[in-house]
């Protein structure tokens, strides 16, 4: 009974006096860090005309910080776990502040793109690290409600970043967008110093350097593919020869991680049915959201006719509901009663039921997108929290650095594949649909091909309706994996109970 007590506590360490303070720190500084994954969009026309950048300067303006992001993600958790939390949280914020100078001071392109790539440094670093130090600074009671209020954070600064640049631009140049990071960096610096405790793996594994060169590469190699596709199409020399890369030197990764003993990740967790299931849930609400937020830009302005702004503004129901329901606690509320599989699969069902409204409900107006919109938050307000706090607790705490990785790099893949495979079934129906003697494949190209207005209705009506069929394709895959992840938790849980009983009676016996 001793040992059962001390693995109990080995398990669930006890919460910090100060954690919620923490817990705000580390949300601020996780905003920052995922506000400039969406705030450069804005500033666009601005860096084209003031730093004279070309459409491909703009392209690795951009895609620098994501990037390299997603590729250090598992790198920068195993560092965290190895040197320490606190350390790797304190690096992180200095690196993405220092980062943010250089790119507001930036007098040229390739200043700005090296700034960027700093950046991603430091928003992999504190991507893990928060994570990991909120499992490290709650038990268990509280932890759901607190990786709640961490997902909060996530969608609300995925869905306001191009806001908030819209505002700064407004008011000042765009430099201003990078340099507002430094005193909220500043503040996260003492903050942590003087607030977070240390934590690390206690054990002296040694470090896996193949295994981190590995993963970067392969990780850098998949999301470019992913993020160049619609770009350069899908079957383009530059899209497959770097996706062929990216599988391959991943595979290698997997490989090299089953034959050494030190494994910067673990393939034995992939042997866990509750890892398994919140891993396979975890990519298909980013699935959902990412590809759907991707279809409803186009939906808003091509098909509604809103401006950028507008339509910008017009999504932020979908975190306004987050944020509300996640801030209200009532994920965590229903997590102990409901129990994790029954939590997700509701909110799984919601977010899919949200997707089939918008395909269904918003071609004809906002008022059925609305609806669709909020029900969606109402659905990645309960499924999120639950799943992320179904990896971590399905990862000793020692490797919490790791599991934090492994949660930030299945949001990036699902955000990516959401997008290549919602963006590929509108494609690919649309051009069914389009007259063929337009021969155009986007719809912008389309319409300016179009000789007569009648002709350009019915080109408006092929891509609404290849954005209702993507949509559908999106909640029909939410749905069948909130079922699957789901059937696989419960089974987890089952046998879990089934090892306790078993333990049980031994210990009587």
């Amino acid at each position: 009974m001793t040992a059962t007590v001390a693995e109990q506590k080995h398990l669930s360490p006890p919460s910090h006096p100060q954690r919620w303070l923490i817990l705000g720190v580390i949300c601020l500084a996780q905003l920052t860090v995922l506000l400039d994954n969406t705030v450069l969009n804005v500033a666009i026309p601005s860096l084209t005309r003031e730093l004279d950048a070309s459409t491909a300067d703009v392209q690795w303006m951009i895609n620098a910080y994501s990037l390299v992001q997603s590729g250090l993600l598992l790198t920068a958790g195993s560092s965290a776990d190895r040197y320490g939390r606190k350390k790797m949280l304190v690096a992180g914020l200095a690196l993405f502040g220092i980062g943010s100078l250089v790119a507001g001071l930036a007098q040229s392109s390739a200043q700005l793109i090296a700034a960027r790539a700093g950046m991603g440094i430091g928003g992999a670093l504190l991507m893990t690290t928060t994570l990991a130090v909120v499992v490290q600074i709650f038990d268990d009671t509280e932890r759901v409600k607190a990786i709640g209020i961490w997902s909060t954070v996530s969608s609300l600064g995925f869905a306001v970043g191009p806001l908030i640049g819209g505002v700064m631009l407004e008011h000042f140049w765009w430099g201003a967008i990078f340099l507002i990071n430094i005193p909220v960096a500043v503040i996260g610096l003492v903050a942590v110093i003087r607030l977070v405790p240390e934590s690390k793996n206690p054990s002296s594994e040694r470090p896996d350097l193949l295994g981190a060169l590995l993963s970067t590469i392969g990780m850098a190699s998949v999301v470019y593919a992913i993020i160049s596709g619609p770009a350069h199409g899908w079957a383009s020399g530059q899209v497959l020869l770097t996706a062929f890369v990216g599988v391959v030197v991943l595979t290698g990764f997997v490989l090299w991680e089953l034959h050494i003993p030190y494994p910067m990740l673990d393939m034995h967790f992939f042997r866990n049915q509750k890892f398994i299931g919140a891993v396979a849930g975890a990519i298909l609400v980013a699935f959902g959201m990412g590809g759907s937020l991707f279809l409803l830009t186009q939906q808003l302005q091509f098909v509604l006719g809103y401006g950028a702004l507008e339509a910008g503004l017009r999504t932020a129901p979908l975190a306004l509901s987050v944020v509300a329901l996640n801030l209200t606690g009532l994920g965590a509320r229903l997590v102990p009663k409901l129990g994790t599989p029954v939590t997700i699969a509701a909110g799984m069902s919601l977010l899919a039921a949200g997707l089939a409204a918008i395909a269904l409900l918003g071609g004809n107006g906002y008022g059925g997108m609305l609806l669709g919109l909020v029900v969606m938050g109402a659905g990645i307000a309960l499924a999120m929290p639950a799943m992320a706090n179904a990896i971590m607790s399905a990862i000793p705490p020692e490797k919490a650095g790791v599991g934090a990785g492994v949660n930030g790099t299945l949001a990036e893949f699902g955000n990516g594949l959401g997008v290549a495979v919602l963006g590929a079934v509108l494609n690919s129906r649309f051009a069914a649909l389009v007259p063929a003697a337009v021969g155009a494949a986007s719809l912008p190209a389309a319409l300016a091909s179009a000789t007569d207005a009648g002709e350009r209705v019915r080109i408006t009506d092929a891509f609404a309706s290849g954005l209702e069929t993507s949509q559908l394709v999106g909640a029909a895959a939410v749905l069948a994996g909130g079922l699957l992840a789901a059937a696989l938790l419960r089974r987890a849980e089952r046998a879990d109970s089934v090892r306790a009983a078993s333990a049980g009676a031994e210990a009587a016996a």
